[in-house]
């Protein structure tokens, strides 16, 4: 097998469930090798593109399943997504956890709630996203709910891609799949040292 993104002896360790999805990963081109701009702003030598994995719906039901039996026993309500990672990932969720389903979107660079949602103090949310790297997105959502006296009980994504010097969160994370890949700070990243182009696959910007 070969992943450019995993040792050997990091695969020895997934379960079963774990390996699946990473084969999905691979089989439907998700797992990128280049110089990209992560949505933390930091840089790294690969991407996760879910949206690869969400254009299956037969997809998307298999992995979230993995995390639906995660959190099935959690006390929640809404499960929240930023967009635009973050919407079929929410929406497939709920469905299956027969919970609402929401997304908070940029406007103007500001992420807000738009479109008639509506969460009310005291309500139990569940923040989901595709990728988290460095939670900065989740914590842009988890400002948003708490202003509106909701709680915030968990994170639940698709990779868990982590970095220890980069992690914002103070909230449980469940995911189907993590994974270790490079980050590097702009100032310090051996990939622009080298010249490499920069490219930036995410969705902060639109």
């Amino acid at each position: 097998m070969e992943n450019i993104l995993l040792q050997e002896k990091d695969y020895n360790m997934l379960n079963f469930e774990e390996k699946e999805v990473l084969e999905i990963l691979k089989k439907t081109g998700a797992i990128l090798k280049g110089h990209f701009l992560l949505t933390s702003g930091t840089h790294s030598d690969g991407y996760i593109q879910c949206a690869r994995i969400l254009q299956y719906p037969s997809y998307a039901k298999k992995v979230l399943e993995l995390i639906a039996e995660k959190v099935k026993h959690l006390d929640m309500e809404i499960v929240v997504g930023p967009a635009l990672g973050g919407i079929i990932v929410a929406y497939e969720l709920g469905r299956q956890l027969n919970k609402r389903a929401m997304f908070a979107e940029r406007k103007d660079g500001i992420m807000q709630f738009r479109r008639g949602f509506v969460i009310k103090p005291g309500e139990k949310v569940l923040i989901t996203e595709d990728v988290v790297t460095a939670g900065t997105s989740t914590m842009e959502v988890k400002r948003l709910v708490e202003e509106r006296g909701a709680d915030v009980i968990g994170v639940a994504c698709i990779v868990d891609r982590r970095s220890p010097e980069y992690n914002l969160l103070d909230l449980p994370l469940y995911s189907a799949l993590k994974m270790s890949i490079n980050t590097y700070a702009p100032d310090d990243c051996p990939l622009c040292k080298l010249g490499k182009p920069l490219e930036n696959p995410g969705s902060r910007f639109i």
